[in-house]
């Protein structure tokens, strides 16, 4: 058949059109429906937010479009899933070109996406973290980096982008990881405590913290408190294993392992003579017995780490005072040397004394306490988890013997659950918290029996009587605050905790501290 002009012509016409057609259907701006924006917004809220808060819970709630009482665990998988329901919608409908939408739009979406990236890794990232808890200091390779990489630039991210992002996934995870698994218990106070931790290392507002203090966090330094025996330590840790480690493309590790990322050091155990170059390492024959150089704790951290000083509340003002110097300075300078170093990570600290008794009888400095408490978090003594939930000494003895004995931590539970109900009894103070727990633990399984600690630690007394107290009716008012008051200020260390807790005012929580004390007026 002969084409003719005027049929090559028409048809030349129709291709340019159909081009242009296509070219604009590509290029067309697209919009979210109403109905998936607000169902975004929740997903681009409930990222942000901490995932050990009741808001997160609702938020989840909301995502899965259920109000059935159901365990957490399951609430996020059916969560996960009406995400991953919605973003395989608009995948199927052509509608996944994030460049093609407006800036509110990209950007819900993209934080939709990334949600879904990381929670489809979420095993991957926990499977990495044991196999670098066995390699210890040794960085192992990420398998895994390079298909991440192209799931997060597909969304449109550059090289940078894609490398802080696999950061930070890998950061939530540990935190995630390490709050959970080393700080066990349902009560409230702990449900309080694994929210502060993850403020702690994220901020309350994670979406600020990606954006501008991701790297910055050495600025902020973190005081705990609370009895001995508490999980102070554990809380630390949560902490330091859980910064920000950045990703080496070139070698496709990580640039540090986090098990060396923190570093801990008892104040109380050197004297001071020793203590400095523990501290801050000495050069050799700085002082007799100083025969080869030695690097303190300052100079092991990495940049991306952090410090503990464990019972800074025993430390002498001169060490308080080159304490503060590194802190605010961010340098030292070893024993016997005159070459300052830069300190880069961020320090913990941890005590079980009563600072504010030891800043007004000016054993511990103002200033020092001012470097140290951008954030202060309080670690509930044992007696107080089993006053909030009672079941809480079941979970504790199970986490114990599971690290123990692990397939038989049910049976050994029984036992131990029945020699402390029989040898304690039901109000038992715990002095010890849940260090004396393990113990207890460990002696139960050696001879069936635990008695408790018969030195009756003084921790344990106030409880014991106001429980007491309560339980006769033998206390007026007045009384019963004073008890209470005491019994808080014993347990956080300062007056303005206290006044938080009861909703007082600082003045009449000190007037109740006092009275307990026996000075009887402020």
């Amino acid at each position: 058949m002969v084409t003719s002009v005027l049929d090559l012509y028409i048809s030349a016409v129709l291709t340019v059109n159909a081009k242009q057609m296509y070219i604009i259907c590509m290029t067309k701006t697209l919009m979210l429906t109403p109905a998936e924006r607000d169902f975004f917004k929740t997903v681009a809220q409930a990222a942000f937010t901490n995932p050990f808060s009741p808001a997160r819970c609702e938020l989840d709630r909301k995502i899965a479009g259920t109000d059935a009482a159901i365990p957490w665990d399951a609430l996020v998988e059916l969560a996960i899933a009406r995400i991953v329901e919605r973003l395989a919608a608009l995948r199927s409908a052509g509608r996944d070109d994030l460049s093609r939408y407006g800036a509110e739009d990209r950007e819900l979406l993209t934080t939709a996406f990334l949600f879904d990236i990381y929670h489809r890794y979420r095993q991957t990232f926990d499977d990495f973290i044991l196999k670098q808890l066995a390699a210890g200091d040794t960085i192992i390779a990420v398998p895994f980096a390079r298909e991440l990489f192209a799931a997060i630039a597909a969304l449109g991210l550059d090289e940078a982008g894609c490398h802080r992002y696999l950061g930070i996934f890998y950061q939530i995870r540990r935190a995630f990881y390490f709050i959970e698994t080393a700080l066990s218990g349902l009560s409230a106070s702990m449900h309080g405590l694994r929210l502060q931790l993850w403020n702690n290392i994220f901020t309350c507002n994670i979406n600020w913290y990606e954006q501008h203090l991701w790297n910055r966090m050495e600025d902020f330094s973190t005081l705990l408190l609370g009895e001995t025996g508490t999980g102070k330590g554990a809380a630390a840790a949560a902490i330091g294993r859980s910064g920000f480690i950045p990703f080496d493309g070139r070698s496709g590790r990580f640039s540090e392992s986090f098990t060396r990322n923190f570093i801990a050091i008892n104040l109380s155990q050197y004297p001071e003579s020793l203590l400095e170059s523990e501290l801050f390492g000495h050069k050799k024959g700085a002082f007799t017995g100083a025969i080869e150089n030695h690097e303190g704790i300052f100079s092991r951290c990495t940049p991306h780490g952090s410090i503990f000083l464990d019972e800074i509340g025993d430390v002498s003002v001169p060490v308080q005072i080159k304490l503060l110097q590194v802190i605010q300075e961010r340098t030292f300078t070893p024993v016997g040397s005159h070459e300052r170093q830069r300190f880069q990570g961020r320090v913990i600290a941890a005590t079980n004394r009563p600072l504010d008794d030891l800043r007004r009888s000016g054993q511990f400095r103002d200033d020092f306490y001012y470097r140290l408490c951008s954030d202060i978090i309080v670690v509930p003594p044992l007696r107080q988890r089993i006053q909030e939930e009672p079941c809480e000494l079941e979970i504790l003895i199970g986490s114990i013997l599971k690290r123990m004995v692990d397939d038989e931590a049910a049976t050994h539970a029984r036992l131990v659950r029945e020699a402390l109900g029989r040898d304690l009894g039901a109000h038992y103070g715990w002095p010890g918290n849940v260090r004396e727990l393990e113990q207890a633990v460990r002696r139960i399984i050696i001879s069936r029996h635990y008695r408790g600690d018969t030195a009756a630690s003084a921790s344990s007394e106030p409880t014991d009587r106001l429980l007491a107290a309560i339980e006769a009716g033998s206390m007026d008012a007045q009384q019963l605050m004073a008890e209470y008051c005491g019994l808080l200020y014993r347990r956080c260390g300062t007056y303005e905790d206290v006044a938080r807790t009861t909703g007082l005012d600082r003045r009449t929580v000190k007037k109740y501290v006092l009275l307990t004390t026996g000075t009887g007026r402020p």
